[in-house]
This record gives C-alpha cells, structure tokens and sequence, in this order.
C-alpha cells in the first residue's frame, strides 16, 4: 500500500501542532494575546484538519491514487502558509503591512476553503457506491 500522501499530512500535522503549541506558549508566558486567532487556524487548519486527511488516506489508501488528492495537499498546504503569516500580520503588524495582508487573507482562505471542497470530492468519490474497497 502507498501511504505517501498519508505521511506527508500526518507529518506537517504535528509539524503544526508543534508551532500552535509553541505559539500558544509564547503568549501564556508573555502574556499577550493578540495572536489568539492565529494560534487558533494553526492548530485547527493545520493540526487537526490536516491529521484527519492524514487519517483519511491512511484508513482509504485508494483515495490517494490520482490528480485529486495530490491537489488537495499542496492547495491545504498552500492556503495554511498564506493564511497564517496574512492573518498574524494584520493582527500584529503595523500599516505598512496591512495592504499585503489584506491579500493574503482573500488568497490564504479561499486556497483554504478550496481544499475542503477538494476534500469532499475525494471522501465522496471513495466512499461512493462505485467505490472499491479498501
């Protein structure tokens, strides 16, 4: 079995637990909250949709196989490292960063919502009547 696109999500998905982790930890210690939201995409979008992907094509293998599934991890991927830096810096940043930010938070989750849609269509075409077995 081919468990490559499994891996590939399960590992950036404690690769962002681990970065949530740290940032939450960060603004405990510091007391300072304003990357709340941030702390909180990174670890649903990024550890907790991303290990369930992983999880997914871990228990359908055949899910993988495909155009489909490749797209659907680079566009997850994509979204969440536009998304992430697009929203800290409108969160944190000063003027100067506003206007990039702004594109960045149409561009990041529109990849972002695109990637669920990719997901569905993966779920839904494995899942299906017409769907082999695992």
């Amino acid at each position: 079995m081919d468990y490559r696109l499994s891996n590939r999500f399960l590992r950036l998905a404690v690769l962002f637990a681990l970065v949530g982790m740290a940032l939450g930890y960060w603004m405990g210690a510091t007391e300072q909250f304003a990357a709340s939201p941030v702390h909180a995409h990174i670890n649903l979008l990024g550890w907790v949709s991303m290990a369930l992907y992983g999880l997914f094509y871990r228990v359908q293998p055949s899910a993988a196989r495909g155009w489909l599934p490749q797209t659907h991890f680079w566009v997850s991927l994509i979204g969440l490292l536009i998304f992430m830096p697009a929203l800290a810096a409108k969160l944190l940043g000063g003027p100067d960063l506003q206007a990039a930010a702004n594109l960045g938070l149409m561009v990041g989750p529109t990849l972002t919502l695109l990637s669920m849609i990719l997901f569905v269509a993966v779920v839904f075409r494995a899942t299906g009547p017409r769907a082999a077995p695992a």
